[in-house]
């Protein structure tokens, strides 16, 4: 076996070998001797690797054109900032998500993957720092504190459009469906109790708007929350080291870079250390899994049985459901969204907790911030897409068992109120519980109603809207 060649790398706490086919320098690797937390690199994060990549390109091209950085160093950083940007080499973005330093270790990481792919690109060796530097050029005019931030938003911009269109596609999955059953009348529930007939088609339809509200708030709230950055501001948001015209040259290059309105922050010290805008995006995708929960509970209890629950509906089988209960078939997806949502909602917690932490001018949790907002995102990516491919494409209605549950439920009496008064209704009710008859036996044995009427009255277009009662006399 051939035993690995290494580089020896220097910093201010002295030397380590690096391998030396690797990207990343001694600062990442201190990193990953120190951060063995949550098994979850930046790499798994690729919108996020493309966005450090989009920063440091905007940074070089305004350094470059202020004169600060030369033809050749520039030529040679937009080279590898434009391999990762086109998804190379990010397996060499090693640093645990969560990290000490408010994020210095993944800045550095990307410093010094792009100075070593750019020291390749001059014909150089991984290391030879003297020719080009991870700090001295990669990083001019930056700072951790608003490269970082920077980046975080320009990832979430770049991952924002498949989260809309998992959403989009899976509304139009429940549209779907409530077309496909407008016709099945069904009992309504209330407290689980029986309540009023409507449709099935109805209820479907309910699941397809009730998401529509958050597909129109997410649209709009990334634009607003996001565009905004500090870009510019370094360490606290005073400027200091850069340029007083690369800010507005760094931005501008950003956003054609990114493809994305990119702003600067009115006040960078503000921007700095405030993470509001995290708060209010994470709370918008929580309420999307909470949706989304509240949903697959309702599906699981309509499709509950087969033989013992309500039954109204069949979820398509995706496994054998017990190993040993021969020919249990489970509600695997819905189960599976709903925890989505659990993590997505402890996620929430998670990053409203790294939020309040803040102090002074900096908030030094913004790597536990990154990664919640990241992984909140993919999970409900991948679990919309979940539902709608494995399950609610393939959902039919048990029409006989929904209108026998009709025919059958108390509920029914609720129609006939208008007609028989609140104070009959009532009795019949009672009644219909206790002698197991059912209520339109009840009715007409009492010759309430007359059968013309009666049927009129229970015409499933009649009861799953509003109408007008005659007017008694």
């Amino acid at each position: 076996m051939t035993a690995t060649a290494f580089r020896s790398e220097h910093d201010l706490l002295g030397s380590l070998p690096v391998p030396q086919d690797a990207y990343y320098g001694i600062q990442t690797l201190r990193a990953m001797h120190n951060f063995h937390l949550t098994g979850v690199p930046l790499s798994h994060y690729p919108n996020f690797v493309c966005a450090l990549a989009m920063v440091k390109q905007a940074a070089a091209d305004a350094n470059h054109q202020l004169g600060y950085l030369n033809d050749k160093k520039h030529a040679a950083i937009t080279a590898a900032c434009t391999q990762l940007i086109e998804g190379k080499h990010h397996d060499q973005f090693i640093v645990d998500m969560i990290q000490g330093g408010a994020g210095t270790s993944t800045n550095m990481n990307a410093n010094e993957v792009i100075a070593n792919l750019a020291l390749e690109s001059m014909g150089k060796e991984k290391g030879e720092y003297s020719f080009l530097h991870p700090n001295n050029d990669v990083n001019m005019a930056q700072s951790t504190n608003d490269a970082y931030p920077t980046a975080i938003r320009v990832g979430l911009l770049l991952g924002h459009n498949d989260l809309l269109v998992s959403l989009e596609r899976l509304i139009e999955a429940f549209a779907d469906k409530g077309n496909e059953f407008s016709h099945v009348l069904k009992m309504g529930r209330t407290q689980l109790q029986d309540a009023v007939p409507m449709t099935l088609g109805q209820e479907f339809k309910a699941f397809s708007v009730n998401l529509s509200t958050d597909l129109a708030r997410l649209k709009s709230l990334a634009n607003d929350l996001f565009t905004s950055v500090n870009l510019g501001g370094t360490a606290i948001g005073t400027g200091i080291n850069a340029d007083p015209r690369y800010q507005g040259i760094a931005v501008e290059r950003l956003a054609a870079i990114c493809g994305y309105p990119i702003k600067a922050a009115p006040d960078l010290i503000e921007a700095t250390s405030d993470m509001g805008s995290f708060v209010l995006f994470s709370a918008m995708l929580k309420r999307t899994a909470i949706k989304l929960s509240k949903i697959c509970n309702d599906l699981r209890l309509l499709s509950s049985g087969p033989r013992t629950g309500i039954n109204e509906i069949n979820l398509p089988a995706r496994q054998p459901g017990s190993s040993i209960m021969p020919g249990k078939v489970n509600p695997v997806i819905p189960e599976a969204v709903s925890q989505v949502a659990y993590e997505v909602i402890g996620n929430d917690l998670s990053l409203t907790l790294a939020a309040e932490a803040g102090q002074l001018q900096l908030n030094v949790m913004e790597p536990l911030i990154a990664w919640k907002m990241f992984d909140s995102i993919r999970l409900l990516r991948r679990a919309m897409d979940m539902l709608r491919e494995h399950c609610i494409v393939g959902i039919s209605a048990n029409e006989e068992r929904c209108r026998s549950l009709v025919e059958h439920s108390i509920g029914l009496i609720t129609a006939l109120n208008p007609y028989i008064g609140y104070d009959n209704a009532t009795r019949i009710a009672k009644q219909a519980l206790e002698t197991g008859c059912g209520v339109l036996e009840l009715v007409r044995a009492e010759q309430l109603l007359d059968d013309e009427l009666l049927a009129d009255i229970l015409r499933p277009e009649h009861m799953i809207a509003p109408r007008l009662v005659p007017l008694k006399e």
